[in-house]
């Protein structure tokens, strides 16, 4: 099935993540490193692997540079940030540099496993609960987070909006169809107009944007 690689330098939660991808995804390959040098050796080995859940924290890392090191040696290998960092600037800018889903490591057993398997269908997974702080010290990550102007979030239409809405949650496109009870191919035609009504290039961008968005003003419209 999968092939993953679990880069981190804690044994307890190596075995701990390790025992929540076993479960949850039946016949995954799981590969264990405790350090940058050895994680990136593993991806010239590895070039098939599925998902690298990396630690921010481990020998080499030195923080967000290991991640960017990690993105130019294999570009084609999705990396989750794993980490116990919960501030909502580190977060922001692990997607800004390439990573494709930020974990908690004080998420609870069955998130992990759903944000886990999001990943993995092609989505871009981040911790709603931070994304919607709105602690000052976090906001604008350089040119990456720019806002969104009223005008453009008046031009999307409510049912825009709400798919919106979901989409800052962290939700997939699949439990938006679900949640707002419309059909999957629908949920990604709202997607592809909302980024070209807010002009960004991608779904992160816009959910980066769009993070302190009070979107109850715009729905009682």
């Amino acid at each position: 099935m999968y092939k993953i690689l679990i880069a981190d330098d804690h044994p307890l939660f190596r075995e701990a993540i390790h025992n929540v991808i076993s479960d949850g995804f039946a016949g995954c390959e799981v590969m264990e490193t405790s350090d940058l040098d050895s994680a990136l050796a593993l991806t010239q080995e590895h070039d098939d692997l599925d998902l690298i859940l990396l630690d921010l924290n481990m020998p080499g890392m030195h923080g967000l540079n290991g991640l960017m090191t990690l993105r130019n040696e294999a570009p084609t290998i999705p990396v989750v940030i794993v980490s116990a960092e919960e501030d909502k600037q580190i977060v922001l800018q692990a997607i800004t540099y390439g990573a494709v889903g930020f974990i908690t490591k004080s998420s609870p057993r069955a998130q992990m496993t759903e944000a886990i398997e999001q990943i993995l269908n092609g989505n871009v997974y981040l911790p709603s609960e931070i994304i919607r702080s709105s602690k000052p010290s976090a906001r604008r990550v350089g040119h990456d987070e720019p806002g969104i102007p009223p005008e453009l979030l008046q031009a999307l239409t409510r049912k825009q909006l709400l798919v919106l809405e979901r989409m800052t949650k962290g939700e997939s496109n699949k439990q938006i169809a679900y949640n707002l009870d419309i059909a999957e191919t629908t949920v990604k035609a709202h997607v592809s107009a909302i980024l070209r009504k807010l002009g960004v290039h991608n779904r992160v961008q816009a959910i980066l944007s769009a993070g302190d968005i009070d979107f109850s003003a715009y729905l009682r419209r």
